[in-house]
């Protein structure tokens, strides 16, 4: 019994297994791979096939190591509206992802199904590159990635000094109510911190006074030394109590900016001050200022000497 070259792909289809349910709805026809062809043409693969609404043939270009499967295919649908399906499947059946690029599909045979009609496509074989062809490839890409940089590298340098003049503007605009209330806050918390100061150095003086009347004038110093000595022994456990509770010596300048802070974050609280806005604020604009200082090291070795006082 003979068949045709369309029956023969057909069950060849089936025998192989490509042909399943799982992988998706079954192709009414076989196209034989004369049908879509690849041609190289100035070293880029060029696939040309028949748009089944116009019936025409159509040829695409393709950059094998940019453009991917599911671009490919997106330029099929672009140029032919009627082509609702379009996927590519291995020999094995299994479906081609998109994201696969096209050097890596062109390496072995493939079928393309545009509107559930298979098309057989062979790749031709391209001839292998020597060790040292290849090697002198690379080196000429790694040249022209270097010229890129090269010539584009102060243009990036220079947008991002802007984008970052930008960023710190708008920080610094945020910033600015913020520091505005903090410094009124401040005010406040070392105002009220300086009166504790001298009101803890009013009641030594009238603590000092009333200890010299009662020695001089009211009683003696028999009388007064146990007195004084309990009044000493008292605040010496105040001082160990105080190193209990926060885990610091007793320092007066350790215990200013400790009152201090305690009005401080009183005061906040009342009026609503966001403490962790306002240090999320400032260390942006740190790493803001630092990325921009460390840009403009860089820029300066490549600018004139006139551009860089400009800047400046």
């Amino acid at each position: 019994m003979l068949w045709s070259y369309k029956q023969y792909c057909v069950r060849l289809w089936k025998h192989t297994g490509a042909w399943r349910e799982p992988v998706g709805a079954p192709y009414r026809a076989l196209v034989p791979s004369d049908e879509v062809t690849i041609d190289y043409r100035h070293g880029l693969p060029m696939i040309t096939l028949t748009l089944p609404t116009r019936s025409e043939r159509c040829q695409f270009t393709i950059k094998p190591m940019v453009t991917t499967v599911e671009a490919f295919l997106q330029d099929v649908q672009r140029e032919d509206k009627g082509v609702e399906r379009a996927e590519v499947f291995a020999t094995d059946g299994c479906k081609v992802c998109g994201a696969t690029s096209m050097e890596v599909l062109l390496r072995n045979d493939f079928t393309l199904v545009i509107n559930n009609i298979a098309y057989c496509v062979s790749p031709p074989v391209k001839d292998k590159l020597s060790s040292e062809h290849a090697t002198e490839m690379e080196d000429i890409k790694s040249l022209v990635h270097q010229l890129y940089v090269a010539l584009h590298l102060e243009d990036h340098q220079v947008r991002k000094e802007r984008e970052l003049l930008r960023k710190l503007d708008h920080l610094k605009e945020e910033l600015l109510p913020l520091e505005q209330m903090k410094a009124r806050i401040a005010i406040n918390a070392n105002a009220k911190t300086t009166r504790l100061l001298w009101i803890g150095l009013a009641l030594m003086s009238t603590q000092g006074g009333a200890l010299a009347w009662l020695t001089w004038w009211v009683y003696s110093w028999d009388i007064m030394e146990p007195v004084t000595y309990f009044i000493t022994y008292g605040s010496a456990m105040a001082f160990y109590a105080y190193f209990i509770l926060t885990k610091q010596d007793y320092i007066y300048s350790d215990a200013r900016d400790r009152q201090f802070l305690h009005y401080f974050y009183r005061k906040c609280k009342k009026q609503h001050f966001n403490v962790e806005r306002y240090n999320q604020l400032k260390e942006n604009i740190a790493e803001a200022e630092e990325s921009l200082r460390r840009l403009r090291q860089t820029l300066q070795l490549r600018l004139p000497v006139q551009e860089i006082k400009d800047k400046d």
